[in-house]
């Protein structure tokens, strides 16, 4: 995932450094000036009223990160004077008048609980139903009982590595939904395992076996579609699973974790 700040901070390391900005910029405005020193204009300060501080916000922050950033929107936190900023999908705070950034975790330390993490994987949820399993590789084992679905690329090491970890997997239907996001040739290589005789079998045999298709691309197929899909949901990398409660796991999860995601939604 794409960082704003280069170097991340956890909330409760970082705020202290802000609060020492705070008394220092006190201090300095309290201090004389000398009469040979020229005044330079303060530059006005947000206006913040009841009823519209996360708008304005959201407004001020927008401005100061670019049109690059999409800051999407600005919820209060449990910690008075701070607020959580969607940015993308990421989660990142500041202050009420925006003149601070903060990247990092909030922890709730009586409870233990990671705030971020948790909102994090709230804002990241899909509708499952709005999956469409025509368009995926579809791979039923056992009595197919448990659903997982993989976004992935078939030039993608880490999907390879997650395919051949999958293998053992049993009493499961994974869909895999062919998104091309590394390289013309993961769009060449996604049409012609869609478009081989056997789907399911050209897509192990290049990502187990390292066979490449040889086929035809030039079939019917959902690649546009699934890429249209990935953007909605923003899916920007390989692999990325998803489960039936709607929740999500980026990157080549551990098969421990995943049977143990599984095994929770029964």
């Amino acid at each position: 995932m794409n960082s704003i700040i280069t170097a991340p901070f956890l909330y409760i390391f970082y705020w202290p450094i802000l609060l020492l900005l705070s008394i220092s910029q006190v201090n300095a405005q309290s201090a004389p000036v000398k009469a040979s020193a020229p005044v330079v204009s303060a530059a006005p300060s947000i206006v913040i009223t009841p009823g519209n501080v996360e708008r304005t916000i959201k407004t001020e922050l927008q401005k100061k990160l670019g049109t690059s950033a999409n800051v999407k929107g600005v919820v209060p936190t449990p910690v008075t004077g701070i607020y959580e900023v969607q940015v993308g999908n990421e989660i990142v705070y500041t202050d009420a008048t925006a003149k601070y950034l903060i990247q990092g975790n909030l922890l709730e330390l009586a409870s233990g609980k990671n705030l971020t993490e948790i909102r994090q994987s709230d804002l990241n949820r899909i509708r499952w139903a709005d999956l469409l399993p025509s368009n995926a590789l579809k791979d039923v084992r056992g009595n197919g009982s448990r659903q997982l679905a993989i976004f992935a690329d078939p030039n993608c090491g880490y999907c390879k590595r997650l395919e051949k970890a999958l293998q053992p997997l049993d009493n499961i239907t994974i869909y895999t939904y062919l998104i091309p996001i590394l390289s013309p040739d993961s769009t060449q290589k996604s049409k012609q395992i869609w478009c081989a005789t056997d789907p399911l079998k050209a897509w192990h045999d290049w990502m187990i076996n390292g066979i490449s298709p040889t086929g035809k691309a030039d079939c019917v197929n959902p690649i546009e579609k699934n890429q249209a899909l990935a953007k909605t949901y923003s899916i920007t990398g390989t692999p990325t699973l998803f489960f039936t409660d709607g929740s999500r796991i980026p990157g080549a999860a551990q098969v421990s974790d995943i049977e143990k995601k599984l095994a929770s939604l029964k």
